[in-house]
């Protein structure tokens, strides 16, 4: 432990025992003492958490300093307590052999690595079996420290115990391994330290470091086997304390050092590495003092509540057009990247030291290869003979990762290291250089997965500097809850996506995708688009333009002809259309297909486009993408298709295709009676039959029949979509004004979440409305239970049994505050007259929040809207519904001031979070 500074500050350990001899020396220690020797204690570990914290805030203290002020802290309590309970507790005057114990710190504290909440884990250590004596007084201690509030975790062992444990338990032997002497018998301990290095880390040196990495890696793949995530685990994820933590068990088990920085005199690191190494301890330690003070508790995981307040902590400030918040965490991700390192060099240099070929460093395919295309080839991995040989030919850079990538081998450490200190020669003339554009587009394009090859150059540093623009997005978060990823890592998973599709790997998920990708001519420009998708982000402005215009500067560098470098930067402007129609738009609009089109204007367009999407949502995060986004992109994809190829859409008229939807029902129902089916036809107009399939409309008939059959007011259909992820819900009963939004009440009070939504009224005055449906977990909502729970609150709310407002003020009330609560998302109402023939189209955006579809529903019927169609989506803390709607004369709303008075209530109810509070109401309609 480093030297502590003014320690009777944070404890004064003569003083505290002074005060509990005074206390007990007299007439000794009787039960009756134990609230005043808690008072003592308490008072004591208080004031020095206090003067630990003033050191931290004051910034008189880094993170490891006040690791080690919290150790020290918990030593000295820990000691007195030691003394106190065997001199006046359970005396112990002169012991027998097997009573002379020992206390020792293992694990964290072991280490003398304390973060403000951080547990204490104490080993108590003996030569033999427990006696009753010293079963009582380590009883007492542990329990005074559990009074003081701390979370204690401990053993009681005696020395051939630990060692037989540590043999078959890795947890245990590395707990054992940071053990520290804290008081008592320290013979005792000393030779514990001599039996644990001669019985277990002498005889187990390898196996222990092949065990501690594979421990690492399964962390790592629970964590998401990336440390680029935006909510990263400041302890377990990757590149965090866990993995240094690594690092440090590797080199104490295998050279006896007690500090990382020892290991420089063994060659094993160089004075470089030790000083990334101490840097980066600093930082995270510090991080993670701030955030166990911010929260009040031991929390390990980077939220998003929680990023913008370390930022002001640390004192980071907005600059150009990055947030302080997204400048924190940038040096948190370069933080972890250099945890990641420091661990490939560390284990270069074992293989190296140790001369052993390791399974998990071997490719066993080439174990006797010795050359490979120049290169030489040490345990199957590529490495560069001469030292020099980069600064000679700057252009093996390239050639080193594409034979990596061409022959499926791995680079060594060594070579990476010596690509990292060349970095410098990637100039102006290389990035200009035909061969090493070649060399990099062969790359990016090969169907041997090039998200492994990028994601290595863009870890050593090599594909920032060779293209610039890649640099500024390197390591830069994305802070909303939609992306999972910070947006280099966002990009070179969308670009593994494209590999995975181009390799039929997602056939079943992605159909439209796996068919359309073969039939595209612009290969080598669609993946160059998915690289250059996100390019311009954190530069202000819309980043679709802006990165278009990057990719008409790029293309030509990298050897694109001028129509595939068009093609490009058309799909970067673009990249988001499809998406944004998709799932914002009725697709059974013929105008908004029409529209769609004459952006796209080309089949192979179209295609690219659809890749692109698919691949760009995808690699979003885990759960982002489901079977009813990915049929909504179907539908679009083929409905433009058609109109591209003069198809029927394109040459028909309405009047065709309503006759043929409905010919397709009569098919659908051919052993119904002839006049039912044509009374259920009789009852939609145009617009229904183009906003439904035959299979929907088969369900709605057979809704409808059975409705007649047994009367009453209200009749629910439910079918789980499992393929889209979605439950259609349909539902049969009166028409009157306010019931869309009745019905989104009831369903957002069963934790319902609308996706999609189509209103139809039929000619018999009755509404047969049909939601998509899933529950909060993106998956369709098919519990019976809340199905029946779901009809209940339907019937009861359209009965006028239950207010949805007063319902959804009460869970309110009860509902925990929700992460999305740390965002702000600009209110936002746009209102569209020329996409649809024959309805204005309202887009909604506003803070996702319980309720908000209820809010907004309620207010265009307050309006005197007929909503015809909804198309809800939501993206994080971002909630943007669209509605097509009608006056109440059946007509678009042409009027200025009308259009004008429906952004401005629109506006007013999203902004306000309570408007579904029924006084608040009464406020927004003047009542």
């Amino acid at each position: 432990m480093a030297k502590i500074r003014k320690q009777r500050k944070i404890i004064d350990r003569k003083a505290l025992w002074a005060e509990l001899e005074n206390m007990a020396g007299w007439s000794g220690y009787s039960s009756k003492m134990q609230n005043d020797v808690l008072k003592l204690f308490k008072g004591a570990l208080k004031d020095g958490r206090q003067e630990i914290k003033d050191r931290f805030e004051r910034k008189e203290a880094n993170g490891i300093v006040t690791f080690h002020n919290y150790a020290f802290l918990i030593d000295q309590i820990i000691r007195t307590l030691y003394d106190f309970t065997t001199k006046y507790v359970y005396a112990i005057h002169t012991p027998t052999k097997a009573e002379q114990f020992c206390v020792a710190a293992v694990g964290g504290y072991g280490r003398a690595e304390m973060a403000p909440q951080s547990d204490i884990d104490l080993l108590f250590l003996l030569p033999y079996k427990q006696t009753p004596k010293v079963e009582q007084a380590v009883e007492y201690m542990l329990y005074l420290l559990w009074d003081l509030g701390l979370k204690v975790g401990h053993s009681t062992r005696s020395i051939d115990e630990c060692i037989k444990l540590a043999k078959d338990d890795l947890t245990i032997q590395t707990a054992l391994l940071d053990g520290r002497y804290l008081w008592g018998n320290k013979d005792l301990f000393d030779e514990f330290q001599q039996r644990f290095k001669e019985k277990v880390i002498d005889v187990s040196g390898r196996q222990f470091v092949d065990a501690k990495l594979e421990e690492r890696d399964e962390r790592h793949q629970r964590m998401g086997d990336t440390r680029y995530v935006v909510e990263p685990n400041l302890k377990e994820g990757k590149g965090g304390l866990r993995d240094l933590q690594t690092l440090y068990w590797i080199g104490k088990y295998i050279y006896g050092v007690e500090r990382w920085r020892e290991l420089v005199k063994y060659d094993v690191i160089t004075a470089d590495d030790a000083a990334a190494f101490k840097k980066a301890v600093n930082f995270l330690f510090s991080v993670r003092c701030a955030l166990h003070y911010l929260t009040n508790r031991a929390q390990e995981s980077l939220t998003f509540d929680v990023q913008n307040q370390l930022a002001l902590t640390f004192g980071y400030k907005d600059r150009g057009n990055l947030r302080a918040v997204e400048r924190f965490m940038k040096h948190y991700y370069l933080t972890a990247k250099t945890v990641g390192d420091l661990t490939r060099n560390l284990c270069a240099v074992l293989d190296e030291q140790h001369k052993k070929q390791q399974q998990r460093f071997t490719m066993l395919t080439n174990l006797f290869k010795r050359n490979v295309e120049g290169f030489g080839v040490d345990s199957g991995r590529l490495t560069l003979g001469d030292k020099d040989a980069l600064v000679k030919n700057p252009l093996l850079m390239f050639e080193l990762f594409s034979v990596a990538q061409e022959h499926d081998l791995d680079i060594h450490p060594f070579a990476l290291k010596q690509v990292r200190a060349n970095l410098r020669l990637v100039d102006h003339d290389l990035r200009d250089d035909p061969d090493a554009n070649r060399l990099f587009m062969d790359m990016l394009t090969s169907l041997k997965k090039p998200q492994r090859i990028l994601r290595m150059m863009g870890e050593v540093g090599l594909l920032g500097k060779f293209i610039p623009d890649f640099a500024r997005v390197t390591a830069q978060m994305q802070y909303d809850m939609y992306h999972t990823y910070t947006v280099d890592e966002h990009t070179i998973k969308a670009i593994g996506e494209l590999n995975s599709i181009e390799l039929g790997e997602n056939a079943d998920e992605l159909p439209a995708s796996s068919v359309a990708i073969h039939e595209i001519i612009s290969r080598r420009a669609l993946y160059v688009a998915v690289m250059l998708h996100d390019i311009a982000k954190g530069r202000g402005g819309d980043h679709s333009e802006l990165g278009a215009e990057v990719a008409l500067e790029l293309g030509p560098r990298l050897g694109l002809d001028d129509e595939e470098t068009e093609t490009v930067a058309w799909l970067v402007r673009h990249h988001l259309t499809m998406s944004n129609v998709a799932f914002k738009r009725d697709l059974e609009d013929p105008n908004l297909i029409k529209q769609f089109c004459d952006i796209v204007q080309s089949p192979e367009r179209l295609r690219l486009l659809l890749v692109l999407t698919a691949c760009d949502i995808r690699a979003v995060g885990p759960d982002v993408w489901n079977g009813w986004k990915g049929n909504l992109l179907r539908v679009l994809y083929m409905r433009a298709l058609e109109v591209l190829s003069g198809g029927e859409l394109a040459a028909g008229g309405v009047q065709a295709r309503v006759t043929a939807k409905q010919n397709a029902l009569r098919d659908a129902l051919q052993d119904w009676p002839a006049d039912e089916i044509e009374e259920f036809i009789e009852q939609g107009n145009p617009g229904y039959w183009l906003s439904f399939e035959t299979d929907v409309q088969a369900r709605h008939a057979a809704l409808v029949r059975r409705a007649a059959q047994e009367g009453g007011p209200i009749h629910i259909n439910v079918e789980h979509d499992t393929f889209n992820n979605v439950s259609e819900i349909s539902i049969y009963t009166a028409d009157h004004p306010g019931l869309f939004s009745i019905i989104a009440g009831a369903m957002a009070l069963t934790n319902g979440s609308i996706v999609d939504a189509k209103i139809a009224t039929l000619s018999n005055g009755m509404a047969l409305d049909t939601f998509s449906v899933q529950d909060h977990s993106a998956e369709a909502f098919d519990s019976e239970t809340k199905i029946k729970r779901l009809a209940e609150r339907i019937d009861k709310a359209l009965k006028g049994e239950i207010y949805p407002a007063s319902e959804l003020e009460k869970v309110t009330k009860n509902t925990l505050k929700s992460r999305r609560d740390v965002f702000t998302v600009s209110p936002r109402v746009l209102i569209d007259n020329k996409v649809s023939n024959a309805f204005t189209v309202v887009e909604v955006n506003g803070r996702d929040r319980l309720g908000f579809l209820y809010d907004v529903t309620r207010t265009l019927t307050d309006l005197g809207l007929q909503i015809n169609s909804a198309h809800i989506a939501t993206f994080g803390e971002r909630a943007v519904d669209v509605f097509y709607v009608k006056d109440v004369f059946g007509l678009k709303v042409n009027s200025e001031s009308k259009l004008a008075n429906i952004k401005t209530r629109l506006l007013q109810t999203i902004t306000e979070e309570n408007f579904h509070k029924p006084e608040k109401r009464r406020e927004r309609l003047g009542v």
